[in-house]
């Protein structure tokens, strides 16, 4: 896919040249100023009457008319070069990206030093380049009869830099795994309940597990009843469609010790159980695996890039249906780590799967908890649709995940648990624990619910129900699933401390 090159070679003719153009007082330097050369002067021409923007993500494609042999220039605006930022340039590359196939390029020549400045040296540039690529040219195949006018996609990227090639290539090359891992991701979650069943989540991971060496394990119900998984099975009570407890086991150090566990709610559809949702809310409940989807995800990038860290992912997969065999409000059920529950809502089932995967995570040594869910709707009326939230009983670990979702673009935003909010959990008559308290603080409580099994277990959870899907196209993909939070994990067990 990528080859760098240290230097730009006009002897043979280019497809498309992209150029990185800072705003400079309508200036050009560097590449841009020998091309304008070349085009006598064309170029600064366009730019002064404003054909050539280089404000923040415009891309302006510029025919060359044989003069040179480059059919055409891409300029991307970056704006003020102070001003710079990964995250910036990964969208102007991801805006790029998408106009390149839509033109139906197949091959195209990156100038990378015209993209450095600001924050940004050329293995940051490198690694926005490649993760955007898979990322804003994804499209999830869908079930469309296909046409016969042949596909074309962009296949090869020449980068241009005076950088250390080994170095650029490595950039490159992690860049397109964490784009191409989220992109599993996003595909895991747009897919139908009905051709993504428990069963073909466990599938999943199995061909993970066996292309990236990871000992993996499969629970079945009857494992699960031997265990007294009661909370998991409850859920799956009213499903024709067995349930799978899934775990892979990546061992990056000798010894199987400072475990991360991650942990994904793998709910392939949501009714909401006799607590059923109203129409318009149990629509694109396909999307209630996201957290497992995450994970998966996450667990490709790790297999990929081998970090030395140890990690165990666990991923409770069932879908929440109705029958007469369904459980019930008011129902009394039996967690794997014995406390019992008092079920207040069957439409919050996502923590009584979760419960029994914590517990099942640290049964498997994890020292340290991650888990992602899309769990509650509160979390969406908290902090809307561009923030995860997240909670924790360890500062430390939340401090390591917050760094590496800066580092990712993925914006999380911690809400509290305090005494209180732990008294309203417990607050039952007949149980040890009640999981729905009441609407007020919904995703608070569901978090103090977690809190309850991951116990003294450093933990962080992290409820995605916001930003897991996004309504509307942006620079780096399009409507649909986002694959939020598998590059902010992989992140965090390479940094890991």
């Amino acid at each position: 896919m990528f080859t760098v090159l240290n230097r730009l070679d006009l002897n043979y003719l280019h497809e498309a040249l992209v150029i990185g153009l800072f705003e400079k007082n309508k200036q050009l330097d560097g590449l841009a100023r020998e091309m304008n050369e070349l085009l006598d002067g064309q170029l600064m021409t366009l730019l002064k009457e404003g054909d050539i923007s280089a404000k923040k993500k415009a891309v302006t494609k510029v025919h060359t008319l044989g003069k040179i042999n480059v059919k055409r220039l891409y300029f991307v605006g970056l704006g003020k070069e102070e001003n710079l930022t990964f995250e910036v340039l990964r969208e102007a590359f991801g805006k790029l990206f998408k106009t390149v196939k839509d033109a139906k390029l197949t091959k195209i020549v990156v100038a990378l030093d015209t993209f450095t400045g600001g924050k940004v040296d050329y293995n940051e540039a490198a690694h926005a380049l490649a993760e955007a690529l898979p990322l804003a040219t994804y499209q999830f195949a869908g079930y469309k009869q296909k046409s016969n006018e042949p596909e074309k996609k962009i296949e090869k990227v020449v980068v241009y830099t005076q950088g250390a090639q080994e170095e650029v290539q490595a950039s490159l090359t992690v860049g397109y795994v964490y784009g191409n891992a989220t992109n599993s991701a996003r595909t895991l979650v747009n897919l139908p309940g009905n051709m993504l069943t428990a069963a073909d989540l466990a599938n999943y991971a199995v061909e993970l597990a066996k292309k990236y060496d990871f000992d993996y394990e499969v629970l079945e119900k009857e494992d699960m009843e031997k265990l007294g998984m009661g909370a998991f099975l409850a859920v799956n009570k009213g499903s024709t469609e067995p349930p799978k407890m899934i775990v892979l086991k990546y061992q990056g150090k000798e010894t199987w010790e400072n475990v991360i566990g991650l942990v994904g709610k793998g709910v392939t559809f949501d009714t909401g159980g006799y607590s059923l949702k109203p129409r318009e809310s149990m629509v694109d409940m396909k999307t209630d695996m996201a957290g497992a989807a995450a994970v998966l995800g996450a667990m490709e990038i790790i297999g990929e890039l081998r970090p030395e860290q140890n990690v165990v992912a666990v991923i409770p997969a069932t879908d929440n249906m109705i029958s007469g065999h369904a459980f019930k409000p008011d129902d009394v059920i039996t967690s794997m780590s014995g406390k019992t529950i008092e079920v207040k809502n069957t439409d919050a089932e996502g923590r009584l799967i979760l419960a029994d995967a914590i517990t099942y995570a640290k049964h498997h040594g994890a020292n340290y908890i991650i888990d992602v869910a899309t769990l509650t709707g509160g979390v969406i009326i908290a902090l809307g649709n561009h923030t995860t939230g997240a909670m924790t009983n360890n500062e430390p670990l939340f401090e390591q995940l917050l760094e590496a979702s800066a580092e990712t673009g993925e914006f999380i935003w911690r809400l509290p648990i305090t005494e209180k909010d732990k008294e309203r959990v417990r607050n039952s008559k007949i149980a040890d624990l009640n999981n729905s308290p009441g609407r007020e603080g919904h995703a608070i409580m569901g978090g103090a619910f977690l809190g309850e099994f991951a116990e003294d277990t450093p933990w962080v959870h992290l409820d995605i129900a916001g930003t897991s899907v996004t309504s509307s196209a942006h620079d780096l993909g399009p409507a649909g699933a986002t694959g939020v939070m598998v590059r902010t994990l992989a992140t965090f067990v390479e940094r890991f401390a």
